[in-house]
């Protein structure tokens, strides 16, 4: 008769420092980076009293910048993740030439200064080009220095973020479901609604929240293509710029403070999908 003995667990790697000594490094770094910064742009954002914070968050130019920044943040996250979605799944179901180019540019956003999506976007539909001349003199739809250059921008940038968060899920997929469900009759639109869907659907508000977060703070790209007209198309970031520039750090800290708190919210609805779905 032979014992069944329990595998030995793995054993962690002994570091010169020791446990302590890298859990230390760890929440140090994270404190001197991230922690403390957070806590002193609150510190002067509050610092006149919740009057004079009030104040400078509800002046006309403030709110707009504000507003402008969410409402086309949140037009480029709707928009890029059902692009996004379709788009990784062409990329993970279908092959064709030049597939593997394509995945690659895809990640390109990433890489390149924001002040080079900037200039591209100016090069290709300014005033004085032939696509943005038409779109201006025969549609009446001004591109540049207003709203849909600034989605158009951020577009570009969180492009990126939905495929790559949806990539990997549908690589993932067990083909015997979807295989079942053309069995028993079902349409490919049928399979994709009933069965492709709920399981990257996560996926997809997880990198469109991110994009989102993302374009909040987006300044290199947006202050080329906005030209900062005040109450028109002058975002969030580029406001607390001028802010800074002209000496009035109280205000520039006060709006700051209003962008991290909507980071945060959705920073924290990315880590509960997350929190959800491992717990599924």
């Amino acid at each position: 008769m032979q014992l069944a003995f329990p595998a030995k667990a793995a054993a962690r790697p002994h570091l010169p420092f020791g446990e302590w000594g890298l859990r230390a490094a760890a929440i140090t770094y994270l404190i001197v980076l991230i922690a403390i910064p957070v806590i002193v742009i609150n510190i002067e954002g509050l610092r006149g009293g919740l009057d004079l914070f009030w104040t400078d968050i509800t002046r006309p130019a403030a709110l707009s910048a504000l507003w402008l920044s969410i409402w086309t943040a949140g037009v480029m996250a709707v928009v890029n993740t059902i692009m996004g979605t379709l788009t990784a799944y062409v990329l993970v179901f279908y092959k064709f030439p030049g597939k593997r180019l394509l995945d690659s540019v895809i990640d390109l956003p990433f890489a390149i200064p924001t002040l080079v999506t900037g200039v591209m976007l100016v090069l290709l539909y300014g005033p004085q080009t032939l696509i943005g001349g038409f779109l201006d003199q025969q549609l009446g739809i001004r591109v540049l220095f207003a709203p849909p250059g600034i989605i158009l921008a951020l577009l570009f940038l969180g492009y990126p973020f939905v495929i790559r968060a949806v990539q990997p899920v549908l690589a993932g997929l067990d083909a015997n479901q979807q295989e079942a469900a053309f069995t028993l009759g079902a349409s490919s639109w049928v399979t994709f609604r009933r069965v492709v869907l709920p399981a990257i659907f996560p996926a997809m508000i997880t990198g469109g929240l991110l994009g989102f977060a993302r374009a909040l703070g987006e300044f290199g790209s947006i202050v080329i293509v906005s030209g900062n007209i005040p109450m028109r198309s002058q975002t969030a970031a580029v406001y607390i710029f001028g802010q800074v520039e002209g000496g009035n750090m109280a205000a520039a800290s006060s709006v700051s403070v209003i962008l991290l708190l909507v980071s945060l919210v959705v920073t924290l609805g990315v880590d509960f999908i997350y929190r959800r779905k491992s717990y599924a």
